[in-house]
């Protein structure tokens, strides 16, 4: 069922699309407003976009399809002049989707001006009449005094997730299921507004190598791709089994214990199995490496497998779009579990809230049908001026323990609290 679809700007103007190359070599985080930010950027390139040109919030079985119904009827009538023809030029839909798109709310939104960069070139693209000169003055970021915060526990408090990972640790020992992610929220207040520009550019900044998201109040650096389509080539990158970083000779200990773990491995095999079962009837080749490498973030490493392949070029899974793409794919083991409908139901029956938009896939699609879409993590949902909803969750499989899966969370909160403490 559509909850929500309007276009902004209805106006025959509203229809035409223009695409300029840009030399202009401004860090493209720091041109997205206090109101409306969108982006997804990394290491300096992708999208940033503000202002709608067209929106959708969409809920319900079929809530992908018709997303991607209502993309193609909106780009079909479209006049565009492109003049790079590059993945993301041309018309734009940002993303983010409700973990369970079933039943929470997804969000599309169409900005009336996009820019980008790929390979070293940089592009302009307006809706309408929309001038990116012309944007409301904004303030300026004010780094100079870090908030007063104040935490408090969100559905859990520490206790009780702990007890409800020792049950699921218990269901998996008497084999009802393999795995299941669980996740925790963390509430936070603070003395003044929160500036989402600032903990953009903070995220940005401390985590280089993630996915710098921002799509209807949700923002976060996300190191997980779910999945990229350029033309008929895909890709995704898998992560599942984590360790702290620690100092010195201490922090390799910590590597080669994650890499050498038999459990993180395991857990690691099922994320990396369950994605290449979902995208196998799609695909002509599908390659993933039989090994994992270790991917290594500021404040933590990741056991990471990336998978590439070739969508099929006939029949009813070739035309399969992206967004058709990711409802085949979505839930992966790595923020569901598996078997997935029985970790949904131990999901829903532990974890005490609901996720929302968290692990769920966040990202952009051209009308080309390219783009890239990763998982919602390490982010938070603002809630207001002044507050916020931060998320962490773990894969939990037999023989994982209650406590470091608790101190794997606050690792986690510590991505996003250090852009919100400074």
């Amino acid at each position: 069922m559509v909850t929500a679809a309007a276009l902004t700007s209805p106006d025959a103007a509203s229809l035409t699309v223009t695409t300029v190359r840009t030399d202009d070599a401004a860090t493209l985080i720091d041109l997205v407003p206090a109101e409306g930010a969108l982006s997804w950027v990394r290491r300096g390139e992708g999208l940033v976009g503000w202002g709608e040109a067209a929106r959708l919030e969409v809920s319900g079985p079929d809530a992908l399809a018709e997303a991607a119904a209502w993309w193609a009827q909106y780009t079909e009538d479209l006049a565009v002049d492109d003049a790079l023809g590059v993945p993301g030029s041309g018309p734009v839909l940002f993303s983010s989707i409700a973990f369970d798109p079933t039943a929470g709310t997804s969000v599309f939104v169409v900005p009336r001006v996009t820019v980008g960069r790929r390979d070293g070139r940089g592009w302009i693209t307006t809706i309408g009449d929309a001038d990116d000169r012309d944007r409301m003055a904004e303030d300026p970021v004010d780094d100079s005094t870090a908030p007063r915060l104040r935490y408090a526990d969100g559905a859990l408090d520490p206790a009780s997730w702990c007890a409800a990972v020792q049950i699921a640790v218990q269901r998996i020992g008497a084999g009802e299921l393999a795995k299941v992610v669980l996740a925790r929220d963390l509430l936070v207040a603070s003395d003044v507004p929160l500036d989402p520009r600032r903990l953009l550019r903070r995220l940005a900044a401390r985590f280089p190598d993630c996915w710098t998201f921002a799509v209807d109040g949700l923002l976060g650096a996300t190191p997980e791709l779910l999945l990229r389509r350029t033309g008929r080539e895909l890709s995704a990158r898998v992560l599942a089994g984590t360790a702290p970083r620690g100092a010195g000779a201490d922090d390799d200990r910590l590597a080669a214990a994650l890499i050498g773990s038999a459990k993180d491995r395991a857990e690691h095999e099922l994320a990396v199995d369950s994605l290449v079962r979902a995208l196998e009837p799609f695909c002509t080749t599908l390659t993933a490496p039989a090994e994992p490498q270790l991917l290594t973030l500021a404040n933590v490493r990741h056991l990471a497998t990336d998978v590439v392949g070739t969508q099929r070029s006939g029949g009813t899974r070739g035309r399969a779009g992206l967004l058709d793409l990711i409802g085949a794919v979505h839930p992966t083991a790595a923020v569901c579990g598996t078997p997935t409908a029985d970790a949904a139901a131990v999901i829903a029956e532990l974890e005490g809230m609901d996720r929302g938009r968290y692990a769920g896939p966040v990202g952009w699609l051209d009308a080309r049908g390219n783009g890239e879409f990763g998982l919602a993590l390490r982010c938070a949902e603002l809630t207001g001026d002044d507050g916020a909803r931060l998320f962490a969750g773990c894969g939990i499989v037999a023989g994982s323990d209650p406590a470091a899966e608790l101190a794997e969370t606050q690792a986690k909160f510590a991505a996003f609290q250090a852009a919100l403490e400074g």
